[in-house]
């Protein structure tokens, strides 16, 4: 089978089923779940990034107390994956869902030289 580009950093490989790093190759699981599980994450206070700019109860900065920033890396060579923000105790999201079956099904048509 072959691998599939999903994203700058993640790629699907048909024949094992799995998400890897485009970069370097690490495997971060199975393509049916979410990659996020096999990376490395980091939590992050939302100040840091974003700086209060103006003084005072408004500050235009993200309150750590209602947000929180994390940040997915490879395991492999650390290229960061995602960054989400999410409010405190909230699941990390499952933002690709590729259906697997479809893309096998296409591949194998253009193997034989069809049109998918």
């Amino acid at each position: 089978m072959t691998e599939y580009r999903v994203t700058e950093y993640l790629v699907i490989d048909l024949g094992s089923e799995r998400w890897k790093c485009e970069r370097c190759g690490a495997d971060l699981g199975p393509a049916r779940a979410n990659y996020k599980e096999g990376c490395l994450v980091a939590e992050r206070d939302p100040t840091e990034i974003h700086p209060p700019r103006v003084e005072g109860p408004y500050t235009f900065a993200p309150d750590p107390q209602w947000c929180r920033l994390l940040e997915f890396y490879c395991p492999g060579c650390l290229a960061l994956v995602e960054v989400e923000y999410l409010p405190p105790g909230h699941p990390i999201t499952h933002d690709i869902e590729i259906d697997i079956d479809a893309l096998k099904a296409s591949a194998d048509t253009r193997a034989r030289g069809g049109q998918a």
